[in-house]
């Protein structure tokens, strides 16, 4: 291999691993946390349960997500999401009108987004617990994982 076949190999092996950092090492691109302090975790399984014994579900994904499909008699708040993806977001970045979740702290609310790659429903509970609500469910696998169960939409 003669010099200018050398550089190019160890260039273009020096830029995959600045993509490689980029794209695994930035928080972007990291899943939820397993886990929310004073948020109970739940599946599909779990949340249909939960929905069927009327427990308020909140759905924080944009108007038009919302709008394509959601969890039946899911409400709409969307999370507007400015800061970091990460478990110590700067939540004053973002917004969330919680005066639309009902007034009483002790009611159970159940949220949702889209999936674990997906920050808002970790965010907005956050905000909702924050709040002084007491009973925050956190359907963390979101949407996705309703669909996958076949679990009614609209």
């Amino acid at each position: 291999m003669n010099f200018n076949s050398q550089n190019i190999v160890r260039n273009a092996f020096v830029l995959s691993a600045a993509v490689a950092v980029l794209l695994f090492g930035n928080t972007a691109f990291a899943d939820t946390p397993g886990s929310l302090k004073n948020a109970i975790l739940v599946d599909a399984v779990k949340a249909k349960s939960l929905i069927d014994s009327g427990v308020k579900v909140v759905d924080v994904r944009v108007a038009n997500e919302y709008a394509e499909s959601h969890i039946k008699g899911a409400i709409n708040i969307p999370y507007k999401e400015k800061s970091a993806k990460a478990v110590d977001f700067d939540a004053s970045q973002d917004s969330i009108d919680l005066s639309k979740l009902p007034a009483d702290k002790n009611t159970a609310i159940l949220i949702y987004c889209n999936g674990p790659e997906c920050w808002k429903s970790y965010k907005a509970s956050t905000a909702t617990i924050k709040a002084g609500y007491k009973a925050v469910y956190w359907f963390r696998l979101g949407i996705p994982e309703w669909k996958a169960k076949g679990y009614p939409t609209e």
